[in-house]
């Protein structure tokens, strides 16, 4: 329950199942991994009735330290070395429940509001756009835990996280000031963009979780038209005061490269931070962020190649290096992936797609925002790939010869 609630594919899911039984002499089981269900079902014998159990996912959270606490117990489970009882793994499991996030509050707003102004440089703004797209995101932050605490669903969580930095691009406009509107407002919606879940909803559907799959999926269009519809409030109201929004601005690395390198890390760093990551993984998923944009803009800008083949390679290898990490400590790879994508994701045509819609230009509005699922299809994808590629080289301690999901999914 903890691995799917904190964001774990359904495969990982599965197979922790089977390894946890495995360990204890329950050979004859099989688990069922849904979007909000989890099942599984022991037949001690071949004459004998079938025990089933079911857990239900009610609350989702990001809490990375979590999640390897939990595989650093699944580890011990299936070690050799290590007798685990199942009482002293029910007690561990409760510690691991009782834990505390690592970060405060306040420093997750520091850091909603950091990222935003480290997205807001890497779309070309200066010092100022830095602040004003802090401070967008740092209300948009404090809003949404207001609607988290009156137990309001995620969507308006998400909607009114997106209105205060579209709000402070708008009041630049309107107090004519020399600065990047599209940099503010395209810098506060990089927290926002549900990356994570899009990967994990296309690693399901290639693994041959469809159901699961189609769930995530849904999720992540309800945050997307969450964002939008956030946004497009704001930008309509600011076209009735003829707010001059023109979609200037656009993404320019290759201008000033040291600053947008530096950028790229601190916005994988604060990124980290909001998933709640221990220390330990920060430092890398800050580097591999922060290579994973020096593809992208050698390929993008410098060769001036397409941006979807970029981004699609940039984050093959944040797949293949999240997994080899992984793979080396025995834990999850979304600590040291889901932070890295951060840079990638398409907040600039997500915010030129609404803008143009404001403006009633529908087909440049929804070509731009077909742009942008676009891009986003090519981080889910190149983040699997590279981590299918890590599988091929490297297998995990105690795996059998071949996956149950590609017994699946093969068609033959």
């Amino acid at each position: 329950e903890l691995l799917l609630a904190g964001g774990e594919g359904a495969e990982d899911v599965e197979a922790a199942m089977f390894a946890i039984c495995r360990s204890y002499g329950l050979d004859r089981c099989e688990p069922t991994v849904t979007f909000t269900l989890l099942s599984i079902t022991y037949q001690p014998s071949l004459v004998d009735d079938p025990v089933t159990a079911n857990r239900t996912v009610r609350r989702r959270g990001t809490d990375y330290t979590r999640l390897a606490a939990v595989y650093q117990l699944l580890a011990d489970i299936n070690a050799p070395a290590h007798e685990v009882s199942p009482e002293e793994a029910y007690r561990r499991l409760a510690e691991i429940r009782r834990n505390r996030h690592p970060y405060p509050g306040w420093a997750l707003t520091a850091a909603a509001g950091v990222l935003a102004g480290a997205a807001s440089t890497l779309l070309g703004g200066g010092p100022w756009v830095f602040f004003v797209a802090a401070l967008g995101a740092v209300l948009g932050d404090r809003l949404a835990w207001l609607c988290a605490g009156r137990g309001l669903p995620e969507f308006y969580q998400f909607l009114v996280a997106a209105m205060p930095p579209a709000a402070m691009g708008v009041l630049l406009t309107l107090l004519h000031a020399d600065l990047r509107p599209s940099a503010v407002i395209t810098g506060g919606l990089f927290a926002l963009i549900p990356g994570r879940a899009l990967v994990a909803a296309v690693q399901d559907g290639l693994t041959g979780f469809y159901i699961t799959a189609s769930a995530r999926l849904l999720e992540v269009a309800y945050f997307f038209v969450a964002i939008v519809v956030g946004v497009l409030s704001v930008l309509y109201v600011a076209v009735q005061f003829d707010a001059q929004l023109n979609p200037e601005g656009v993404l320019r690395p290759a201008e000033r490269p040291v600053t947008q390198i530096l950028s790229s890390m601190v916005l994988c760093a604060t990124f980290a931070v909001l998933l709640q990551q221990s220390r330990g993984t920060v430092l890398f998923a800050t580097l591999n962020g922060g290579v994973a944009w020096v593809v992208y803009a050698s390929i993008a800008v410098t060769a001036e190649g397409s941006t979807v083949m970029a981004t699609a390679v940039a984050a093959g290898l944040v797949g293949l290096f999240g997994q080899l990490m992984a793979r080396y400590h025995h834990t999850s790879s979304l600590p040291y992936v889901t932070a890295a994508i951060g840079p990638l994701l398409p907040g600039s045509a997500t915010y030129f797609g609404v803008l143009a819609i404001a403006q009633n230009n529908l087909d440049q509005g929804f070509a731009s925002l077909a742009k942008a699922a676009a891009l986003a299809l090519a981080i889910a994808i190149g983040v699997n790939l590279g981590g299918e590629l890590a599988r091929l080289f490297m297998r995990a301690p105690g795996a059998g010869s071949a996956r149950s999901a590609a017994k699946r999914t093969r068609g033959f």
